[in-house]
């Protein structure tokens, strides 16, 4: 007997949830396989999240999300769960993701983007203040050589692109090496949770919550445990949005502050060469989801993930990444790939 279609499965579990007399109508997608939908039944809400395995698998997010629900955080509630056929049924946190309430104009009372950013950055110290407990146990390490093979998309993506040939061995190892060089200057500090990608996209502004809850969480299944200045990093040097330095530098100190970081040269360290890791990562992530998925639409932010790299490489510690990316990617090859 043939399987069922996708919409099948997902008509089943729906009704398997006790949601089978609800409207259902699709929300945005992401850059990942994975769908959503919101049921609507009256004044109720819930959003379906369609994860279709082998490429995606529910487990993370669901045990992520209790995890950070026991430690005060506002992660969506699990209503129902098939981790087999990869759906979920979550707590329909709205439509005010930080992205939509930045957009509007005038901002709304507590919704200005000194007032969000400042919220976002209150999570992070509310997190990493919790010691060990914040960090979920079996997740793995996103450190030293998972940090490199992440940004190989760079080298393995852009640089065909921006040259009209595969990147050569010795590319790709030079490439590895000064990645290895810059590693070793990394400051070595107390792993915590890593949301990973922990930007205006997946936060949503729920002001009736108080504290910190008033930050929704969304996309954190790829979460690792790792170095603390990750995720701020995330937060404030976003792919798709401009940050003003004055609100960069207010975060920083406000993070710093807040956690109580005692050598700030060390932590300034760690924040260049993670960023520099996460826009090299990004930039041939841009690439691969136009040439290989089809996806242009990520291609207009290039220009500014350009602009954070090379500004995370001008701190001294990332200088055997620059002068790789200096010698194989020159300023005139930084340009929009189509």
């Amino acid at each position: 007997m043939a399987e069922p279609s996708r919409t099948v499965q997902l008509r089943q579990f729906v009704d398997g949830a006790g949601w089978g007399d609800a409207s259902l109508s699709p929300l945005t997608g992401d850059a990942s396989f994975r769908r959503y939908y919101r049921l609507r039944r009256g004044p109720q809400t819930a959003v379906v999240m369609d994860a279709p395995p082998p490429q995606e698998d529910v487990r993370p997010f669901v045990a992520i999300a209790r995890h950070l629900r026991h430690l005060g955080f506002s992660a969506p509630e699990i209503l129902a769960d098939d981790p087999v056929n990869g759906f979920l049924l979550l707590e329909d946190l709205g439509d005010d993701t930080f992205a939509r309430v930045l957009a509007q104009a005038p901002s709304p009372p507590g919704g200005d983007e000194f007032s969000l950013y400042a919220l976002a950055t209150d999570v992070l110290v509310a997190l990493h203040t919790k010691g060990a407990a914040a960090v979920l146990p079996g997740l793995s390490a996103y450190t030293g050589d998972v940090l490199i093979e992440a940004a190989m998309l760079l080298p393995e993506w852009y640089l065909p692109a921006a040259h009209n040939r595969p990147a050569t061995a010795d590319e790709l190892a030079g490439y590895r090496a000064a990645w290895r060089e810059v590693l070793a200057a990394m400051p070595e500090a107390p792993e915590t949770l890593l949301l990973r990608d922990f930007h205006k996209d997946n936060l949503m502004w729920l002001p009736r919550r108080p504290g910190v809850r008033a930050c929704g969480l969304l996309d954190f299944q790829d979460a690792h445990r790792g170095h603390a200045a990750y995720d701020l990093m995330s937060l404030i040097e976003d792919a798709r949005r401009d940050i003003d330095p004055a609100l960069h530098a207010a975060m920083r100190d406000r993070y710093v502050v807040g956690t109580g970081i005692r050598d700030r040269a060390e932590f300034e360290t760690a924040f260049a060469i993670l960023g520099a890791q996460r826009h090299a990562r990004v930039v041939g992530l841009f690439v691969r989801l136009f040439k290989r998925d089809g996806k242009p639409v990520y291609l207009p932010h290039l220009p500014r993930v350009w602009r954070l790299l090379e500004r995370s490489l001008t701190h001294e510690a990332l200088t055997p990444l620059r002068r790789w990316v200096d010698g194989h990617v020159p300023p005139a090859k930084r340009i929009l790939v189509t």
